[in-house]
């Protein structure tokens, strides 16, 4: 299908079918990504439901109190490498998709399709599922307490909620923006009414159970490994930020302010936020918990600790908001580079948001939500981010020595990408190691995206029924979205 703007303004699709006029001003996603709302996105994202309900997976794994706040600021130093290696990317390509872009702009088309099609047909529509059913039940519990919650209540609520943060991306950019940093700083002053009372009770000499806290004999290396890998999945998200870095006022100063600012207020919460559960519970009653921070509230702030599951519902559509608004714009720029229907690149004339990019992972998400195992979907697929954003930054290195002269306004020393590496490859191969038969499942499912690239990108020769059916829905997407091709 071809598009043409032609001289009076008015977007016309295929030898001049007219879709709509535009409004005064350009049709773009423009610049409304302050420096604030850029750290909102990426702490909005970061922070899930994980930390309130279940950090447990790093002190299991570790031994001893001790040593898993030190694999919290650890992971949180190894996050910050990798997002400063984002940084540098983010810097000097200045175009929104985060690991789709770089990897199509360091490996190539075919690379990046792999990439995208992994995305979309699985890891995508399953993680916001997942974190949206976490927000449905946490919504849901204040209402159904003490009793179970059916669960076809928690699968309604969970499609309304992905409904409403589908709308709210689609209406307006700063709409979603604004609510983003209220989310962010409900869940900051969560974190912020476990941190006080638990340094107060510090204060008080509630260090009991500090005492011994890198006692060796409970340490065991061999599980040390799978320590930071439940530590690297709690700091993911710090990317999401470089997925709409064409939105970004001035990226070169925002982008590696945000990601810097951003890095440490999660770091130091999430260490910090360890560090009160222990003052009031030892390492076993933390390990038996099954909602740390509503036990800790129970133990300090009595009928209090029901307030904690609407602050936990708040964070997750924090994250399922974030994570949107981010990923469609990868969609956006996959289809701006003709790897996805051309419809996904398209702007709505007034409200200037990719309607058709934030719409398209719905029907996939309801659809594994009431008939998919969005749980095995996830241990199929989990460990390829990890694998991606390796690559991503290995590009890095790589385009240090092929593209010499691309400017860096921000450049990070050398050491810092290929750790970040290392670590991200080692991740995968821990996955490998102890899930072989998920994560090969995994890897088969991402491979069906070579063929595919092949049959939907390089063979062009379509039949003409074909072509001529696919441009009438497009034309018919665009009247009924009101959406037409973003002027550049």
């Amino acid at each position: 299908m071809t598009k043409k703007i032609a001289k009076n303004g008015h977007s016309k699709v295929d030898g001049g079918v007219q879709t709509a006029c535009d409004p005064p001003g350009k049709v773009e996603l423009r610049k409304k990504v302050t420096l604030l709302r850029g750290i909102s996105i990426i702490i909005g994202t970061i922070i899930g439901a994980g930390i309130f309900i279940s950090p447990k997976g790093i002190l299991q794994n570790s031994g001893s109190v001790g040593m898993s706040l030190a694999v919290w600021v650890a992971c949180g130093v190894l996050s910050l490498f990798g997002a400063l290696s984002y940084a540098e990317l983010g810097t000097s390509i200045k175009k929104s998709g985060g690991h789709y872009t770089y990897i199509l702009e360091a490996f190539g088309p075919q690379v990046a399709f792999v990439q995208l099609w992994a995305d979309i047909i699985a890891i995508r529509p399953a993680g916001v599922a997942v974190i949206s059913l976490a927000f449905a039940r946490y919504v849901l519990e204040p209402i159904f307490m003490p009793c179970g919650i059916p669960p076809m209540a928690i699968k309604l609520t969970t499609a309304i909620g992905i409904t409403t943060v589908m709308y709210l991306n689609s209406m307006s950019v700063s709409w979603t923006a604004r609510l983003q940093i209220f989310l962010t700083f409900s869940k900051l002053l969560a974190i912020a009414i476990i941190i006080i009372p638990g340094l107060y009770q510090l204060s008080k000499g509630e260090t009991k159970n500090f005492q011994n806290a890198f006692q060796v004999d409970t340490v065991k290396l061999t599980n040390l490994p799978l320590a930071f890998y439940s530590g690297m999945y709690a700091y993911a998200g710090w990317f999401y930020l470089n997925f709409v870095t064409e939105e970004v006022e001035n990226p070169e100063r925002n982008v590696p302010l945000a990601i810097c600012i951003s890095m440490v207020i999660v770091t130091v919460c999430y260490t910090l936020t360890n560090v009160a559960y222990y003052t009031v519970m030892s390492a076993a009653d933390l390990l038996a918990s099954h909602a740390v921070a509503v036990t800790f509230a129970e133990k300090l702030m009595g009928s209090f600790s029901r307030a904690v599951p609407i602050f936990v519902a708040l964070s997750c559509f924090g994250s399922m908001n974030g994570c949107l608004f981010a990923i469609s714009r990868m969609f956006y720029v996959a289809s701006r580079e003709g790897q996805l229907p051309e419809i996904l690149s398209m702007i709505h004339v007034r409200r200037h948001t990719p309607i058709a990019a934030v719409m398209v992972l719905y029907p996939i998400t309801i659809l594994i939500l009431f008939l998919g195992d969005i749980y095995s979907l996830l241990n199929f697929m989990s460990f390829l981010r990890w694998l991606f954003i390796g690559v991503a930054v290995v590009g890095l290195i790589y385009m240090r020595y092929t593209r010499p002269e691309m400017p860096r306004p921000f450049k990070v020393p050398i050491f810092i990408p290929a750790v970040f590496s290392f670590t991200s490859f080692f991740m995968v191969f821990l996955s490998l190691y102890s899930d072989p038969v998920n994560t090969g499942i995994g890897f088969a499912i991402s491979l069906t995206g070579i063929p595919a690239y092949y049959i939907l990108i390089v063979f062009d020769k379509k039949p003409k029924w074909l072509q001529r059916f696919s441009d009438s829905v497009s034309r018919s997407l665009q009247i009924i979205l009101e959406v037409v091709p973003a002027e550049n």
